[in-house]
């Protein structure tokens, strides 16, 4: 996908999206997401340059990469040995983070889908930066040149940790937001940009159910991690 024209401007018109579109299967959900964008408000002490008069950092990249877990019937989701405390985000209504902290040094950031008590959701696997790429890069601890290439704007991006890093996804800050709410600081959008094709393949690090194909993303995209399909 080339780099979008998106103004900040812009972006900051888009409307969630409704809850409607997380409360179905989340292999559709998945699907569906690739080409959205995940937007972030950085506003008040999240915002590395705001002001005293409510300036805010802007933060927007295309989802190119995602999976999907199935809850209850799926062995590798959180959800599959019932409800705790950690995971009950995952039983309520569709449309909420759930964040959660994985190899004592990174978060991973989910969208719950299907209606409430039916749990299931969607990993952020890798975006495309699209705005706010210094404030990704600080945030990363990364010092990008003038002239960019690809594999340098890969390290902000690719990969769940280092897209939640990039946008500032903690679970104390941002787990069970609502994702639908026109008031949240983190959000997902429909900008009306084409997809182009899609590639499904078997989720990554996933050994309790090895033959899914629930890993969706942006075929050719370089912003992809992990392993490429074949």
């Amino acid at each position: 996908m080339s780099p979008s024209p998106l103004t900040a401007r812009a972006i900051a018109r888009l409307r969630p999206l409704p809850r409607a579109f997380y409360a179905r299967d989340p292999r559709t959900v998945a699907r569906e997401l690739l080409g959205k964008l995940l937007i972030r408000r950085q506003r008040g002490p999240y915002a590395p340059s705001a002001g005293e008069g409510g300036e805010q950092t802007l933060l927007a990249a295309r989802i190119v990469e995602t999976e999907a877990y199935l809850g209850l019937l799926d062995p590798g989701a959180h959800a599959y040995r019932g409800l705790t405390p950690r995971n009950a985000v995952l039983f309520g209504p569709p449309g909420h983070a759930y964040i959660y902290f994985i190899y004592g040094n990174h978060f991973c950031t989910n969208i719950s889908c299907q209606p409430a008590g039916n749990p299931g959701c969607v990993l952020l696997r890798a975006l495309e930066p699209v705005c706010g790429l210094a404030t990704m890069a600080a945030l990363r601890g990364l010092t990008l040149p003038e002239h960019r290439r690809p594999a340098q704007l890969r390290l902000l991006t690719s990969g769940p940790g280092r897209l939640s890093a990039a946008f500032a996804i903690t679970r104390a800050r941002d787990n069970a937001a609502d994702l639908c709410s026109s008031r949240s600081d983190l959000y997902l959008a429909d900008d009306g940009a084409p997809v182009p094709e899609i590639s499904a393949t078997p989720r990554i690090n996933v050994t309790h159910a090895p033959h899914d194909q629930w890993r969706f993303l942006l075929t050719g995209n370089p912003f992809v991690s992990g392993k490429k399909p074949r």
